[in-house]
């Protein structure tokens, strides 16, 4: 049961952490910044916002 609820997680953060990633270009063009990402700027923005999260939901 352990393996399902930290896939569970690990989906929910990967998830989460896409949304707030898009947010926050998104509110950053509305304030005239525009930003373009390479594939490997997108990934470890990626990875550490998912860590971030996932370290959130241990608290």
């Amino acid at each position: 049961m352990k393996y399902i609820t930290g896939l569970i997680n690990l989906i929910i953060s990967l998830v989460v952490s896409t949304i707030i990633i898009y947010a926050i270009n998104f509110v950053a063009g509305f304030a005239g910044a525009d930003y373009s990402f390479s594939n490997g700027e997108v990934f470890v923005m990626w990875i550490l916002m998912a860590i971030l999260v996932n370290n959130c939901f241990n608290k």
